[in-house]
């Protein structure tokens, strides 16, 4: 009987026991140490190109696959240039990100163009054209929207922009993978240059350009709260929970009733067999 006795009690303690499907602290660390992703020192993106229509960001100043040159361009003499850039992260975000409430996300942006942007008037964009408008994106919802203001054309303009992380918009936890971070970069520039014909006349108007620089000159900085790089927020333990909200805390206990059963019901047939 007192190996029935010796049974019930491993079985007990083994379904007591807490089982972690590897190690946390190892994982995390692994997952830290790729330069694509953020990190307690590292919480600027910097946009990349390859030249191709393919855009993309990550956490690291360093990629070999975007354009050497380091700046996107486009060129028409006469007609409208319509600019749509996705920077949406690669690799994919790998983990949880807490934002610190209050914090700023701030934009840094380097960008040129010539033509006309401006509806109505005496341009000829006939409400074809459009501002620059740099847009940040958690996931599928829209975090916020800067517009800029026309600049005098031909000249680069770093443009900045910083936007408040607060409870009330709900974008205080980018969770992984549904949450990875994109930023749309937009506007609409139109030319209206005629050249002089087979006679070598001079040309008339304007040419459109567009200019857009890549990586530190391209890069947004995210309020990235401590409490992220916590083991504990990584598993999406909230501070505020009860013991019977954590996560496995519904198993463990029905484990330990099963295992109590077990226990009882031999201690019986111990009884009923003496």
């Amino acid at each position: 009987m007192r190996a029935k006795t010796l049974v019930a009690l491993i079985v007990t303690a083994l379904m007591l026991t807490p089982v972690q499907a590897g190690d946390v602290t190892a994982s995390q660390s692994q997952q830290q140490e790729d330069p694509k992703q953020p990190n307690a020192n590292n919480t600027t993106m910097y946009m990349w190109s390859n030249g191709m229509a393919t855009e993309w960001s990550h956490f690291s100043l360093n990629e070999t696959e975007s354009v050497e040159e380091g700046e996107l361009t486009e060129e028409k003499d006469n007609g409208l240039i319509n600019i749509k850039y996705r920077f949406t992260m690669d690799p994919t975000l790998d983990k949880r990100l807490n934002m610190t409430v209050g914090g700023e996300i701030r934009g840094n942006f380097n960008v040129y163009y010539e033509g006309d942007i401006d509806n109505g008037g005496e341009g000829n964009c006939n409400n074809d054209c459009e501002y620059l408008n740099i847009t940040v994106y958690r996931g599928a919802s829209k975090v916020f929207q800067h517009t800029e203001q026309p600049w005098p054309a031909e000249n680069w303009k770093n443009v900045v922009f910083s936007y408040t992380i607060n409870e009330e918009d709900g974008h205080t936890v980018w969770d992984s993978t549904n949450d990875n971070p994109t930023i749309e970069v937009t506007m609409k520039v139109k030319g209206n240059y005629q050249s002089g014909g087979i006679f070598g006349l001079q040309g008339s108007g304007e040419p459109a350009a567009f200019g857009f620089k890549l990586g530190e000159d391209a890069r947004l900085e995210l309020p990235i709260d401590e409490s992220t790089w916590s083991e504990k927020f990584q598993a999406g333990i909230d501070d505020s929970m009860g013991e019977e909200d954590m996560p496995g805390f519904t198993l463990v206990v029905a484990s330990a009733a099963i295992a109590m059963a077990v226990f009882v019901n031999v201690g019986k047939d111990e009884e009923d067999e003496a």
